[in-house]
């Protein structure tokens, strides 16, 4: 029942050898205890709780930025994307506008050859044929004036050969000019369009990511709420064992005033069985081995005590045994010390002295470590009540 507390640790070495030699003090929770561990331990699971809710809250925090860094990036994204569309629209266009250049440039180089042929032949026919067109057009003029009219048009049409070739000339300039801009326009828009297809894949990538950061943020929030919803379980076990060991606490309270209250018979009365000695000298040997004498003898008093009163068992099997009294018993170390006949000289002796009759702690039926709030008789490291 009682457990004694501020031990130093021991080497596992040191452990096995003083397990052998030397006796076993209790270290069987109370139920005041076992209500204030698990007081303990509901405050530190709330903690953890509040520590998880935290953490959710930070997560969708980061969670909430990277989703409007993603939405600013697939803006990004789009806008990149349209430039990249306007771009090689342009690129089309200015491919368009560099075939139609070209082709005109062909058929201004065509015309301009076929004017520059023609006006070749003209003027070599003129030079062949000079006399007989003179002496023809002499002939054929009606008059003098009409003949240098004659001569006047020849001259007209040399000199429209020769503008017209030039207006040609000039013309297939212009359009090799214009093909060459089309080219270099071309050249920069090509450039231009590299450079924002490499813009582009640099944010796809950000975008790819971030939605991966995301999903991770995601996998995390929901590991932390699960988390959470775990303590709130353990919490609400807690609470429920908390007020389960409240519960048996005042039970136990209650026994002990009613124990007090109620008929006991004379030491007198009790007819011991063969084996109650062994018995006992063990259980007070795992309750109070390291304990100083007086303490043994209390323990045994105890058990003694409620073979007297009429509300326990009436026989020390009875008392030993019943459920969930003695934590030896639960723990197994009892039978452990059953087994192998732990039990000393001084606890033999204590035996002796309970199951005469002799007590040190009045008609107490309960003890334990000292804990504030609670007043009993104090003998070594545990309190009688």
């Amino acid at each position: 029942m009682g457990r004694r507390g501020g031990r130093q640790l021991l080497s596992v070495a040191a452990v096995v050898v003083l397990m052998s030699i030397v006796p076993f003090t209790s270290y069987a929770l109370t139920t005041q205890e076992k209500l204030n561990q698990a007081e303990q331990e509901k405050e530190n699971m709330q903690e953890q709780l509040e520590n998880t809710q935290e953490n959710i809250e930070g997560l969708k925090e980061e969670q909430n930025t990277l989703k409007g860094e993603l939405s600013s990036l697939n803006s990004q994204l789009s806008q990149v994307s349209n430039n990249l569309e306007d771009l090689e629209d342009k690129i089309a266009t200015t491919q368009l506008e560099i075939e139609v250049t070209g082709q005109a440039l062909d058929e201004a180089m065509n015309t301009e050859k076929e004017q520059y042929e023609a006006m070749k032949k003209r003027i070599q026919f003129m030079y062949e044929r000079q006399d007989f067109a003179m002496m023809e057009m002499l002939l054929d003029a009606g008059s003098f004036a009409e003949f240098l009219n004659y001569s006047d048009y020849i001259e007209q049409i040399a000199a429209y050969d020769r503008q017209m070739l030039d207006e040609y000339q000039e013309t297939v300039k212009l359009i090799e000019a214009e093909e060459k801009r089309l080219e270099e326009e071309k050249e920069e828009l090509e450039e231009l369009k590299a450079k924002v297809e490499i813009e582009k894949s640099r944010v796809a990538g950000l975008v790819s990511s971030t939605t991966n950061n995301i999903a991770q943020y995601s996998n995390q929030i929901s590991d932390a709420e699960a988390e959470a919803l775990d303590y709130e379980k353990q919490i609400k076990e807690k609470e429920e064992n908390i007020e389960y060991l409240k519960q048996k606490l005042a039970e136990e309270i209650a026994m002990s005033q009613l124990a007090a209250a109620s008929a006991r018979r004379d030491i007198s009365e009790v007819t011991f069985a063969d084996g109650d000695r062994y018995l006992l000298a063990n259980l007070i040997y795992c309750e109070a081995g390291a304990e100083p004498y007086e303490g043994q003898v209390a323990v045994g008093a105890v058990v003694i005590n409620r073979v007297l009163s009429s509300v326990y068992p009436d026989t020390v099997v009875g008392v030993i045994y019943q459920n969930k009294q003695f934590s030896p018993v639960a723990s197994g170390r009892l039978a452990l010390a059953l087994a192998e006949g732990r039990a000393t000289a001084s606890c033999y002796q204590a035996a002796d002295e309970a199951m005469a009759g002799v007590t040190n702690v009045g008609n107490c039926v309960y003890f334990r470590t000292p804990i504030e709030g609670l007043s009993g008789t104090q003998i070594g490291g545990h309190i009688f009540y």
